[in-house]
């Protein structure tokens, strides 16, 4: 009878522990790419859908995108990506603190909301480190190089 007593306080623990609420101002520890373990995600707004699910507006610094188009070839943020509440359970490991003081991501989130309304965007749900990886490929098929 104890086990089981403690059994389910123990998985009442450990579900509590794994349990997150997301919300704007956290700033998130996650699985990184390679070399890029200093980065930080940043949540910095959401919006619910109409079927009530969360759309997750991120950004992360302290990346190492090839990206020819910049001078130096290497861009270091990834200024906007809309994620799911999948995504961030995939990603995040440790939260670090709560802020006030938000990257901007208005240019990025304006372009995006504009073609989301019009069906012409939609929500990560992979990995931000998978997102970063694809991001990165596809700047680099269709790139010229900086001069």
């Amino acid at each position: 009878m104890a086990r089981k007593v403690l059994a389910a306080l123990f998985g009442l623990f450990s579900a509590s522990a794994v349990a997150q609420n997301f919300e704007a101002g956290q700033v998130w520890r996650y699985k990184t790419r390679p070399g890029e373990s200093d980065s930080w995600l940043y949540i910095v707004k959401v919006e619910s859908w109409p079927n009530g699910e969360r759309i997750f507006h991120i950004f992360a610094d302290k990346l190492k995108i090839k990206n020819p188009m910049l001078a130096g070839g290497v861009q270091t943020e990834l200024p906007h990506a809309p994620v799911s509440e999948q995504t961030l359970k995939l990603s995040v490991t440790r939260l670090q603190k709560k802020t006030g003081a938000l990257p901007d991501i208005a240019e990025g989130y304006g372009a995006w909301k504009e073609q989301y309304d019009q069906g012409g965007a939609g929500v990560f749900t992979i990995s931000v480190s998978e997102i970063i990886t694809l991001i990165e490929g596809v700047v680099n098929q269709h790139a010229k190089p900086h001069s």
